[in-house]
Formats: C-alpha cells, structure tokens, sequence
C-alpha cells in the first residue's frame, strides 16, 4: 500500500516559494508539511501562521502542520484561520494535550471539516506518553531527529517507537519526521509508518517525482 509523503517546507527554497510549491505538488506529493518553531521549544525560529496563509491560495496540497511551540493551544484559531487541516503538537509542550487535542478538533477549515489533530514525540520521549490520547487523536508524529533543524540524519533507534504504537493502535494514521529518505523509507514503513515526512530528499532533489514514488511505494 502507498504511503502519504508530506514534503517539509523548511527544505524549500524561500526566495521561490510558489514555485517550489508547485514543483512537488506536480510531482506527487500528497501533504505539506509545515514545521512551524518559536526558538523557545526549540532552538530554531521558522514562520508563523501568516506565511501559511500566504501560500495557501496557491497549491491544493493539504497543509499538515507541525506546532513545536511551548504553548501550542494559545495559536489555535490562528492557524486554522491561516489554512490548516491537521494540526499537530508536542506531547512534551507546556499546553494540557486531553484540552489541546479537543480545541484543535472543535474548529474547522474555510471549507467547514473539522481539522485534524496530531501528537508528536520528541526521540527522547517514551512513546508510552502518547497512550492515554490515542482514543481522540487522528494522527502521531514520531520524531526521528531532534526536532529544530532540518538536514539531520534519520535516527534508526526511533523504528521501535513506531512499531510498538502499530500494535497498540492499528489502524492509527503514524506519521514519522526527520531525516528520511529514499534509502530508509521502506525501513519506516516496515516498522507501521503510514506518512513520511522529507525535506531535502524531496525539495533537493533533481527529480522530485522519483523521489516520491520510491518513497511512497506508488
């Protein structure tokens, strides 16, 4: 079966934005992934919701985006507002996740559906802490880098991470983020991983259409 590929904004180039977009939305990608930072949760600062409400105009791409803010239930509305569908955020944030998980599921794109929630684990973070939200979650994003910085290399020591949570959920949607690529996809996927996120394995590639399909199995 193929899997979702959620290219990550941060590997693009900033200066062509539309353009970049429209590369891989042509060559098949099926999500964006927009990882947004505050340089407080993480030592990085990226963009905020009014850049995503700048692109949103412009592609079709469903716009998954990654909250790795220390109170991630203050932004909320604005970044539904700004364009988003899935919503994911830090079990390690300083916002209750149970309280979280319902205010992201309460609110709805322009187009009225309600708008996905996800819950992400940083390497460190047993993925036991997840457990307790599994009922009202959408999606889980297992961190395969420290999250902040693009271009790290895929840690393999997170597959069992992704493994255990197919067991105990198996119809759950996992989503695995950082450093993927084409060589280790199939590792990820082999392990439950339903949706991979990549940022230069797909932004930095001549082809981004190969790329895609042999991450993708499609």
């Amino acid at each position: 079966m193929s899997v979702l590929i959620a290219p990550s904004l941060l590997a693009a180039d900033f200066s062509s934005l539309r353009t970049e977009l429209a590369r891989v939305e042509q060559a098949g990608a099926h999500w964006l992934h927009l990882d947004v930072m505050d340089g407080h949760f993480v030592p990085n600062i990226s963009f905020g919701a009014p850049v995503i409400a700048a692109l949103r105009p412009h592609t079709g791409l469903y716009f998954d985006v990654h909250l790795m803010l220390e109170e991630p239930l203050r932004y909320l509305e604005d970044f539904a507002k700004a364009g988003a569908q899935s919503i994911t955020f830090h079990v390690e944030s300083k916002s209750p996740a149970g309280e979280t998980i319902k205010a992201i599921h309460s609110l709805r794109t322009s187009g009225g559906e309600r708008i996905a929630a996800g819950l992400s684990v940083k390497p460190g973070t047993p993925i036991e802490a997840v457990y307790p939200y599994l009922d009202e979650l959408d999606m889980v994003l297992v961190m395969t880098v420290e999250p902040g910085f693009g271009g790290q290399a895929f840690m393999a020591d997170m597959l069992p991470k992704i493994s255990s949570l197919r067991k105990e959920r198996p119809s759950l949607l996992i989503q695995v983020d950082g450093g993927v690529n084409a060589q280790n996809a199939a590792e990820a996927i082999a392990a439950g991983a339903g949706c991979l996120v990549a940022g230069s394995a797909v932004f930095g590639a001549a082809s981004p259409a190969e790329v895609i399909a042999a991450m993708s199995g499609g």
